[in-house]
């Protein structure tokens, strides 16, 4: 029950009348206008900006957004769930509802605690996330990433649409032959020879050396006096299955797993032969491909940057800066023909939405590859880039030192196992994905209600000993979901309560607005603002008795807010579980 959807829908209604009678035009875009909390709780339950977003269209028969703000609200009035319906400003309504309202939330929540906040979607979404190149361990940049596109993967899911988590595999360009030719490095050392130090721009870490070890069990010395041009492609392929493995092994201490594994060189060397001439030639029939040659960049110029005439998609006609060039000029595909040849495999799946998670330094490359969505799909899929910025990490205020297992960097594995994977996840999300974020190995596992984490599951917790402490009064009494839908919820009168009550009734609406922009943080904003209305009420039982959850003098009260406590227990739950965060009975 989303009684902000539903009241969205009670306004629509009214603004049709209007229409139909001719005060508004017919074709408003309903979707312009939000029903949402209000910010000050004392305003009331409901606040609606639908004239002031209509003032334009309201002005010749109504003359402000008052007026037609002010018939709104004498329309609402009459509602038989509206206790008071009232104009603020220049056309803002704030709609105080009857309790009634909230108990109708409360025992639909409890009756269907699995569908309390869930949705009903239609649309097929495909979320690429991760996508590290498969040359080495994961480091905490990668994690970030990784956990932000599993959150928003379960986030959509449970909000009703599909969808589908997805890794590309960056196995084509030149650091899978760095990664080959550092790996055999290894192998050689393996076989008893001296190497020395890494030379520069090869992989120094140590997480090689087992590779160059199972390479011995392989091949044996059979790759030791073979020119590169023989031992590098099987190197290669080794080293990228290790690797591979490495990284799926990291992503399951995240408890992250990906449905689909799409490898970059199956473009041109798959069973379908090169997908991406095929791209440009369908991009070509629509005059989409041209040979030209593209002026010089203000400023600085790149060290990318030819003065020749290249082979360009004409992306400026979908909203870029710049035309793109598909061709190097050794004739090989650039990375950017590669994405697109790539989306492309994307949109013949079916998909309506793609969401691609990349890191902060990918955010110049976002024009373009919206660009070649458009061109490739007509305008009829989506596709939203998420960036996510840096990691810093710390411990106790002090930048953490590089890892000797990855040579120039802390690997996502060693914070894994230091922290767990809880505090990885929720402090992970609760940043936006676009600000960045400094990680404190040392305050992410303080049990204080400066540790987010902490204090989130902490709610749960005292919530669930809180069932546990009726039981043990009342030893008879039916703590299922269901029973306690029958409370009588009209006695959960105290402002604590009620702002319970209504924090809570805001899930399904917090649910919906995360999946359509895309923002998982949004659930760890929320259920950290739920647990600090519950540790507030918690803490003022403690000096006033009469408002503790077990009341071991009245039955009925204890029953009214047990409903209460399995209903927070419930969207708490529900909550972590989209952050990929244990919900603990206890905390130990």
């Amino acid at each position: 029950m989303n009684i902000y959807a539903d009241f969205h829908e009670r306004i629509c209604g009214l603004l049709g009348d209007f229409a139909r009678a001719g005060r508004l035009p017919k074709n408003l875009s309903m979707a312009r206008f939000v029903v949402e909390p209000p910010r000050d709780p004392e305003h009331g339950d409901l606040a609606v900006n639908a004239a002031m977003v209509f003032a334009k269209e309201a002005k010749e028969h109504f003359g402000s957004p008052r007026v037609l703000a002010s018939e709104l609200a004498m329309a609402l009035a009459n509602d038989p769930d509206v206790a008071q319906a009232e104009v603020a400003g220049p056309g803002f309504i704030n709609i105080r509802l009857k309790p009634d309202v909230f108990h109708k939330v409360v025992q639909t929540a409890l009756e269907a605690p699995q569908a309390f906040g869930r949705g009903v979607g239609a649309q097929k979404i495909n979320v690429e996330y991760v996508s590290a190149n498969p040359t080495g361990p994961m480091h905490v940049g990668h994690g970030r990433g990784a956990v932000f596109g599993d959150a928003l993967a379960n986030l959509i899911e449970f909000s009703g649409d599909a969808v589908t988590r997805e890794y590309y595999i960056n196995d084509a360009g030149a650091q899978v032959d760095v990664l080959a030719r550092s790996a055999y490095m290894r192998y050689r050392e393996a076989l008893g020879e001296t190497i020395g130090e890494i030379p520069e721009g090869l992989y120094p870490g140590d997480y090689l050396v087992p590779v160059g070890k199972a390479l011995v069990e392989k091949y044996g010395a059979a790759l030791r006096d073979k020119p590169e041009s023989d031992w590098l492609e099987p190197v290669r392929a080794f080293a990228i299955d290790a690797m591979m493995a490495m990284i799926r092994d990291d992503l399951a201490a995240l408890n992250i797993t990906h449905e689909v594994f799409f490898s970059e060189r199956s473009l041109t060397r798959g069973p379908e032969g090169d997908r991406i001439a095929r791209t440009i030639d369908t991009l070509r029939e629509s005059d989409l491909v041209y040979v030209g040659r593209l002026p010089p960049p203000k400023g600085k110029l790149p060290d990318d940057w030819e003065d020749r005439d290249q082979t360009l998609f004409r992306s400026t006609k979908f909203g870029d800066d710049v035309d793109r060039p598909l061709l190097k000029s050794d004739g090989g595909y650039t990375y950017f023909a590669s994405d697109i040849a790539y989306h492309r495999v994307k949109i013949d799946g079916g998909y309506n939405v793609l969401v691609d998670v990349w890191g902060a330094d990918h955010g110049g490359y976002v024009k373009r590859m919206e660009a070649a969505v458009k061109a490739l799909s007509f305008g009829e899929v989506a596709l939203d880039v998420k960036l996510c910025q840096l990691v810093k990490l710390m411990r106790g205020g002090e930048p953490v030192k590089m890892s000797k297992r990855a040579g120039d960097f802390v690997t996502l594995r060693e914070v894994v196992d230091e922290v767990g994977v809880d505090a990885v996840r929720f402090m992970m999300l609760y940043r936006k994905n676009d600000a960045p974020l400094e990680f404190d190995l040392a305050k992410v596992i303080e049990q204080s209600k400066d540790n987010a984490v902490f204090y989130v599951q902490y709610a749960h917790a005292r919530a669930c000993s809180v069932m546990r402490q009726a039981k043990a009064a009342f030893p008879d009494i039916d703590l299922a979901p269901a029973a306690l839908a029958r409370a009588d919820l009209a006695l959960l009168s105290d402002q604590g309560e009620q702002a319970l009550v209504k924090i809570l009734a805001q899930f399904p609406r917090v649910i919906d607005a995360a999946a359509r922009a895309h923002e998982p943080h949004r659930i760890a904003f929320y259920l950290h603002e739920a647990a600090s209305l519950f540790h507030a009420h918690w803490n003022r039982g403690k000096d006033e008795p009469q408002l503790r959850f077990v009341n071991e003098k009245s039955r009925e009260m204890t029953i009214a807010r047990l409903a209460l406590v399995c209903f927070f227990t419930n969207v708490l739950a529900a909550g972590l579980g989209i952050l990929g965060v244990n919900a603990p009975q206890e905390m130990r």
